[in-house]
């Protein structure tokens, strides 16, 4: 058989397990799906997302490696706590710290903006959209838009086709969007409504120049966002 013939139908089951990964990661890291809570079976599973048992069990193994999920045998595969690795102490509460995680974010989060701007798909795009469009609206209505923020961030991870940088991102957990954890002392007069707005116009100069494809763009402009977050007292992204 030729061999490109015989490789696109092995392609195709690879992206398929793929995109469902990063489908029920996103269930996982919203919460959506909670720690202990047990997936649906694999039936269930290939009738909602139109997939094979061969993509299901292909993405199973991927959370598996990723530590968002254990299969029990017999009983089925249940949501894990994410608690972060054992050696991974992050100190959040203070502004110094806040600096700290953000200059961390400085260098993973510029590459993950370029190589998602390369890489993003529609539904990707899509996905950031709403995140946006949620944390506008939460913000609007004086509601807490951290998760936005998360979800927006995570899933320029996940357009970077590299499981490497949502693993990293899974792993700083709540420490990723810091800015509410810094005790009332070090915040000073900061105005997090404020700081917030500011931080969702940047998130917007991020998301265009993904959309446009323009990794030097994307790049610049997720700089931009981290340094100005780094900048404002307390801020996070």
């Amino acid at each position: 058989m030729h061999p490109d013939i015989e490789a696109t139908p092995r392609k195709r089951t690879h992206n398929l397990a793929h995109d469902l990964v990063a489908k029920l990661s996103q269930s996982i890291l919203l919460g959506q799906l909670k720690p202990g809570e047990k997936l649906p079976s694999e039936g269930a599973i290939v009738q909602a997302h139109g997939v094979s048992r061969t993509v299901v069990r292909e993405a199973i193994s991927k959370l598996q490696a990723s530590g968002l999920v254990e299969t029990r045998h017999g009983i089925g595969t249940f949501v894990l706590e994410q608690t972060g690795e054992p050696g991974l102490r992050l100190n959040v509460d203070t502004a110094a710290g806040v600096r700290g995680i953000l200059e961390l974010r400085l260098g993973l989060e510029t590459q993950a903006a370029a190589l998602a701007a390369l890489r993003r798909n529609e539904r990707q795009l899509q996905q950031m959209r709403q995140a946006l469009d949620d944390y506008q609206r939460l913000l609007s209505n004086n509601d807490s838009c951290v998760d936005a923020d998360r979800r927006f961030h995570l899933l320029i991870a996940e357009a970077t086709d590299n499981t490497c940088f949502v693993e990293i991102m899974q792993h700083l957990g709540s420490a990723m969007i810091p800015r509410t954890r810094v005790n009332v002392v070090e915040r000073g007069q900061a105005d997090l409504g404020k700081l917030a707005q500011l931080a969702n116009l940047e998130h917007e100069a991020i998301f265009n120049a993904i959309k446009r494809q323009d990794p030097d763009a994307a790049r610049a402009a997720m700089w931009l966002h981290l340094t100005n977050s780094r900048d404002r007292f307390g801020a996070g992204a």
